[in-house]
């Protein structure tokens, strides 16, 4: 079946299976490969993207279901070459270390700064909840989203 959606600003038109992941379609058809497969089950967060803007597990959704969707990415992040402050501030806190899960959670902190510019500490580690790291401890990470938050202009 074909689908549209736009990703990333751009409309797309894409021939899917019906038990396709959305997943699969940005990856495999598309190749949009920010979003990972880490688990398949919607567990670590890897594949996470903006999905008419709330953040969801890409892994999670069947591609039918994209259907006039709007999605963003961590690739649609980037303009005109240069990094979104999230990812200036992941970058600068050095808030990764080999970098797998690292889309999921940029994505997770802009739908959180979208809704709320100052997160607290608590706001963030919730925020962040559904999203996995094996490496690096999340301090750093905790970090990068409050230094993103002051880049993107919330107040302290």
């Amino acid at each position: 079946m074909l689908i549209r959606m736009k990703i990333n600003g751009d409309e797309v038109e894409v021939d899917v299976k019906p038990n396709e992941t959305l997943l699969d379609v940005l990856r495999n058809k598309l190749f949009i490969t920010g979003p990972k497969e880490g688990c398949g089950n919607g567990e670590c967060g890897a594949c996470t993207v903006i999905f008419n803007g709330k953040p969801m597990n890409s892994c999670l959704i069947l591609a039918p279901e994209a259907d006039g969707a709007e999605i963003l990415t961590v690739e649609g992040l980037t303009k005109d070459g240069k990094l979104h402050p999230i990812q200036e501030a992941f970058i600068e806190e050095n808030a990764f270390q080999c970098g797998f899960c690292t889309p999921g959670f940029i994505m997770s902190t802009k739908a959180l700064l979208e809704r709320k510019p100052n997160p607290t500490k608590e706001d963030i580690v919730e925020a962040l909840a559904g999203n996995l790291c094996r490496c690096t401890g999340y301090e750093t990470i905790i970090r990068a989203v409050k230094k993103a938050a002051e880049k993107m202009g919330a107040r302290s």
